[in-house]
């Protein structure tokens, strides 16, 4: 008897629903050749439902998504919603509610596909971010003070906390020894300016070292980190840091592993369930138009199998968004494939099942 998952799925807004399309579709490929199947259940919030119901995120979908195996997101994002409503509401929610505390991010740069640093490979990009994802400016408080007047004051809290830092490291060390590859954590925070949260990210890091005496380590500060990331990415094989640095540097990792069309992460709680997306948001300029790239959706399906245990399922996605890559898509950007959004998971689901693809 197959092994069973229960996937709920958000599809969202404006080209959410498309590629996660192509997400199940992969996913339905994979489970052809293995001893796995899945049951899909869509839940229909983000802002269209925002706009015509008033609703944002029920109790009840928070525990139905508590029950499910994984969860798979399209985009949620809507131009005729004010910026922050959206955000805070479902987004930020989510990650609260259900204590998503690592977001991670794999940057990868695939064979194939062209990176803007000038004599990168494969090779020298291949690292994850693991940022805190709970905490710091995104959980902190604040507010106005005279506002509109010349005297304005605006004030955003930081919140960090020894358990938040201490979980987030863990994660890190523990999936840099499963990686097994340079087994380097590179702790990023700002120590020379953000003296009480750098301390506590730097102790803890320092004591947990002790639990880890094969992972080498080392710290920098974001803006050298940031240098680093682009004239040489080869030295980073993990990189932990708090939430708003990891919010900055994902993009970078994204621009040199080739853009956001395949740029995959998850928001994860180990204890719990998993969020996996595409970083990149809604595009709803290219809604129902058939253009968007759907492989960083397809590779959010992919993490998704390695966080469910089954790294065979997830190998076999991978190499088929590989050799599609490889062989076949000729760039990215949204347009610009060769292909449309179907065609492409097409292409993908055809090398899972080990059929040719025909031109």
């Amino acid at each position: 008897m197959k092994k069973r998952y229960n996937i709920a799925v958000i599809p969202g807004d404006g080209t959410g629903p498309e590629v996660v399309a192509e997400g199940i579709k992969a996913l339905e490929a994979v489970s052809r050749r293995s001893s796995m199947e899945f049951s899909f259940e869509e839940i229909p919030i983000g802002g269209e439902l925002y706009l015509k119901e008033g609703i944002l995120l029920p109790d009840k979908v928070i525990e139905g998504l508590r029950s499910a195996d994984a969860v798979l997101l399209g985009a949620i994002g809507h131009p005729e919603v004010k910026p922050g409503i959206l955000e805070r509401e479902i987004l930020l929610r989510l990650r609260f509610e259900l204590d998503l505390y690592i977001n991670l991010r794999p940057v990868t740069l695939l064979p194939g596909v062209k990176t803007p640093l000038r004599d990168k490979g494969p090779r020298d990009i291949d690292f994850v971010v693991i940022r805190e994802n709970t905490e710091g400016l995104y959980a902190g408080g604040g507010g106005f003070f005279k506002k509109g007047t010349p005297d304005e004051i605006a004030i955003q809290d930081s919140i960090t906390t020894r358990k938040g830092v201490e979980r987030c490291l863990r994660y890190a060390y523990d999936l840099c020894r499963r990686r097994n590859k340079a087994k380097t954590l590179t702790l990023c925070g700002k120590s020379n300016v953000l003296l009480f949260e750098s301390d506590l990210w730097v102790r803890a890091f320092e004591e947990l070292h002790a639990s880890y005496p094969d992972i080498a380590v080392q710290y920098q500060n974001v803006d050298a980190l940031c240098m680093w990331m682009i004239k040489n990415p080869e030295r980073y094989d993990v990189i932990v840091t708090n939430n708003i640095f990891g919010d900055i540097i994902t993009d970078i990792g994204a621009a040199i592993q080739g853009g956001l069309g395949i740029s995959a992460g998850g928001n994860i709680n180990p204890e719990g369930t998993a969020i996996f997306e595409p970083i990149g948001g809604s595009a709803p300029k290219y809604k129902g138009l058939n253009l968007i790239n759907p492989l960083a959706a397809i590779l959010s399906a992919q993490m998704m199998l390695e966080h469910l245990g089954e790294p065979d399922a997830a190998t076999i996605l991978l190499e088929a968004v590989k050799t599609a890559v490889k062989n076949d898509i000729k760039a990215l950007e949204a347009g610009k494939m060769g292909f449309g959004t179907r065609e492409v998971g097409d292409l993908v689901a055809g090398y899972i099942s080990g059929i040719k693809p025909q031109p």
